[in-house]
């Protein structure tokens, strides 16, 4: 099952988002012993870069990315890389690897001084790139996501949300600044809210 745009709210059973399309991805391994998610890490992408649609985000992270398909392929066809979900600009939920599982998303990285980041962090994509602004729906999805984790797991909270370039500076630069951190969390504020509406009634 795959959800552009849900007026209900998603749930998370078993390390799985329910209203993603489902499409493992063997670039993942177990977390550490007692190590669950702490961190969000926001990235973006687009293959090629500023294209959108298309089959090859999910040809990337499955090592199936034909190398001779356009030429900025040839440079990361050999890549074994992964990140938990993937929000495309129609609002499309895609899920690589179990939440509970570490997925190979943010490479060498440091949080707080807390290195290796993979370890204990949720990789979510946008489909985007640095300088172009992300679509609406991209920020409801990206908004339910994370009510959803917090709801999921304990030790996700929004106040240890951060982008790709937050961790690796000077190597990532990622989800760049066309990303509006304050549109996120008004987002995050009315689906707290709608959700609670819902309840209600």
């Amino acid at each position: 099952m795959s959800t552009k745009q849900s007026n209900h709210p998603l749930t998370v059973e078993n390390g799985l988002m329910l209203q993603a399309r489902q499409l493992p991805s063997p670039n993942c391994d177990e977390r550490p012993a007692g190590v669950g998610p702490e961190l969000l890490v926001i990235h973006n992408i687009s293959l090629p870069p500023g294209e959108y649609g298309g089959p090859w985000i999910d040809r990337l992270f499955s090592n199936a990315l034909p190398a001779d398909e356009h030429p900025y392929f040839a440079s990361i066809a050999g890549l074994t890389v992964s990140s938990h979900l993937l929000i495309r600009r129609d609002g499309e939920l895609v899920q690589y690897v179990p939440f509970h599982q570490r997925a190979w998303h943010a490479g060498v990285s440091n949080y707080r001084g807390r290195e290796r980041c993979n370890d204990f962090s949720i990789g979510i994509e946008l489909e985007g790139q640095d300088e172009e602004p992300f679509d609406p729906i991209q920020y409801r999805q990206l908004a339910a996501v994370i009510i959803a984790l917090e709801a999921a797991y304990p030790g996700i909270d929004r106040s240890r949300m951060v982008g790709h370039s937050d961790i690796a500076p000077g190597r990532k630069t990622d989800p760049g600044p066309a990303f509006s951190w304050p549109r996120l969390l008004d987002a995050i504020k009315d689906g707290n809210a709608e959700n609670a509406e819902n309840a209600e009634v």
